[in-house]
C-alpha cells in the first residue's frame, strides 16, 4: 500500500511444521532442532488474511473495518482529499521514493541498530532475552522524524508553504520543526499549557528550529486541546498550508500515510533481528497512545507466528481522569475526525484523560489499533505511572539508555511479559530518548 510497498525489501517466510519459527530464508536453521524451514505461512485472524492485509487495509475511504474514515466539515474534506490524491500519486514516484530514502539515510542516520540488553535480562533471570530497537538514535531523538520528513517532503511536492501540527511531548513539534527548517517552510506547533511547562527543552529546541509554538489553554491543555486548536487553524489555512498530524490518527488520509511512513521502524527491525538472532523475537511490544510508533514497529510483524503487545498509559489508576487507556476502557466514537475506540464521560463527549508522559495522554487511539484490538491480532493491555518510571531508571542504570517516559511504558512492560515467559525473547520499541523528560522526572521523582 502506497511507500509501504516501495520501502519494504522483499522477505520470503519460512516456517516449521509446528509453526513454531521464522526466518528469512530457506537456508537458516533452527536453533534447537537443525532443520529447514521450507512452508509458507499466512497469519489469519477473523478470516483477516495478514499476508495481504496491506493492500486490502485500509479501504478506499479510510476504514479499518468500521474504524477511521473521515467525518469533518466538507470544505475540510476537500483539503483531505487534495492531500490524500496526493500521497497516493506522489509515494509511487521513483523522484520522492528516492529523496525519502536519501533523507533517511544521510540526514535522519537510518537504519537505527537493535541492542541486546543483556544486564537488565540478567536481572530478571527467567532466561528470557530483552531488546530494544533504538528509535532513540534516529536524528531528533524519536521515531516522530520518520513520518515528519515524508509529510514535510510531500508538502513541498504539493507546493505548500505551510505546516501545522499539534503536539504533546514535544517529540512530534520537533521532528516537524526539524522539518521544515530542512525544506524552507513554516512551521506553526500547537501545544497545550501543562505540556509546555513538562517539556520545556523541546519546547526551547522547537523556538530554536524556527518554528512558532502557540500555546493553547483550553480545557484540561494537553493533548486533544493542542489537536483542536490545530485543526480550527488549518481550516483557515489549509490552501496554503498542510495539516502534519503526529500519529496514526484522525482523519483518512492520515492514519495510513503515518503508518506507512512509519513501516520503516517495522521493516528494519525484523530483518536486523533475524540477522542477530537467525529467528524472529516471540513478542513484540511498544507503547500505545495515538499509536505511530507501535504500528510502524508492528508492521514488520503481522503476518508473522509473533506474539504482538500494545501497551496503554494505567496513569493512577482505573478511575475516569487518572488515566489513558482508551482500548482498555473505552468504546466506540468519533472525535478529530475519525471513529475509534475512546473513553467517554458521562455525555458521550472525550473524557479527561491523564498520563504522566505527555504524548500518551490522549483519550482515543489510531482506527488501525482499534481494528487490530477487534480482531485479537494485537494484545492491549496496561502499566502504572509507578511501573514506567521503575523502569525508566531501571533500563538507565543497567544499560546506560535514558528512555522517554511514553517509552518507559514499553519497557516497564516488557520487563513484566519476560518475567512471565520460561525462555524466548522480546523486542521492545525504544520510541525516544529520555533527555526531554530530565527536567519533569528530577522535580517530581528526584533521582533515585
Amino acid at each position: 500500500q502506497g511507500s509501504f510497498s516501495l520501502y519494504r525489501r522483499s522477505i520470503c517466510l519460512y516456517y516449521q511444521s509446528d509453526g513454531e519459527r521464522l526466518c528469512n530464508t530457506s537456508t537458516v536453521k533452527h536453533k534447537t532442532k537443525n532443520i529447514l524451514f521450507k512452508e509458507k505461512i499466512t497469519m489469519k485472524y477473523n478470516n483477516v488474511e495478514f499476508d495481504t492485509y496491506f493492500k486490502n487495509y485500509p479501504d478506499q475511504n479510510g476504514f479499518f473495518g468500521k474504524y477511521g474514515g473521515s467525518y469533518i466539515p466538507p470544505e475540510l474534506q476537500v483539503a483531505m482529499n487534495e492531500i490524500a490524491e496526493a500521497y497516493q500519486t506522489i509515494c509511487k514516484s521513483s523522484k520522492f521514493i528516492a529523496e525519502l530514502r536519501k533523507i533517511r539515510k544521510e540526514f535522519q542516520g537510518r537504519p537505527t541498530p537493535i541492542s541486546y540488553l543483556e544486564r537488565l535480562s540478567n536481572s530478571i533471570g527467567t532466561g528470557v532475552q530483552l531488546y530494544v530497537k533504538r528509535e532513540d538514535l534516529n536524528h531528533t531523538g524519536a521515531h516522530k522524524l520518520n513520518h515528519c520528513m515524508g509529510e514535510a517532503l510531500l508538502a513541498k511536492y504539493m507546493g505548500k508553504k505551510k505546516v501545522i501540527a499539534e503536539t504533546g511531548a514535544g517529540q512530534h513539534g520537533v521532528a516537524l520543526a526539524t522539518a521544515a527548517a530542512y525544506f524552507g517552510l513554516e512551521c506553526d506547533i500547537y501545544m497545550g499549557s501543562v505540556d509546555i511547562k513538562k517539556q520545556a527543552p523541546n519546547v526551547a529546541r522547537m523556538k530554536i528550529l524556527g518554528a512558532r509554538v502557540i500555546e493553547v489553554t483550553d480545557g484540561l491543555a494537553t493533548l486533544k486541546e493542542a489537536v483542536d486548536a490545530a485543526f480550527a487553524a488549518y481550516c483557515k489555512e489549509y490552501k496554503d498550508a498542510i495539516y502534519c498530524i503526529g500519529s496514526v490518527v484522525g482523519p483518512h488520509p492520515f492514519p495510513m500515510m503515518v503508518r506507512d511512513f512509519q513501516s520503516v521502524v517495522g521493516i528494519e527491525a525484523r530483518e536486523q533481528f533475524l540477522d542477530m538472532t537467525g529467528e524472529l523475537p516471540d513478542a513484540v511490544v511498544a507503547c500505545v497512545g495515538g499509536g505511530s510508533n507501535a504500528m510502524g514497529l508492528f508492521s514488520g510483524f503481522l503476518n508473522d507466528p509473533v506474539d504482538i503487545y500494545g501497551v496503554e498509559p494505567l496513569g493512577r489508576g482505573i478511575k475516569m481522569g487518572d488515566h489513558a487507556a482508551s482500548l482498555t476502557y473505552g468504546t466506540e466514537g468519533i472525535m478529530h475526525g475519525f471513529n475509534s475506540i475512546m473513553l467517554k464521560d458521562e455525555n458521550g463527549e472525550p473524557a479527561p484523560v491523564y498520563s504522566v508522559a505527555s504524548g500518551l495522554d490522549y483519550p482515543s487511539c489510531g482506527p488501525e489499533h482499534a481494528f487490530l484490538h477487534d480482531l485479537g491480532r494485537v494484545k492491549y493491555d496496561v502499566v502504572n505511572d509507578d511501573e514506567t518510571i521503575d523502569a525508566f531508571y531501571t533500563l538507565s542504570r543497567l544499560e546506560g539508555i535514558i528512555p522517554a517516559i511514553e517509552s518507559s511504558h514499553a519497557v516497564a512492560y516488557g520487563m513484566k511479559l519476560a518475567k512471565t515467559m520460561g525462555k524466548g525473547s522480546v523486542l521492545i520499541n525504544l520510541s525516544g530518548r529520555g533527555d526531554k523528560d530530565m527536567d519533569y522526572i528530577i522535580e517530581k521523582y528526584g533521582i533515585r
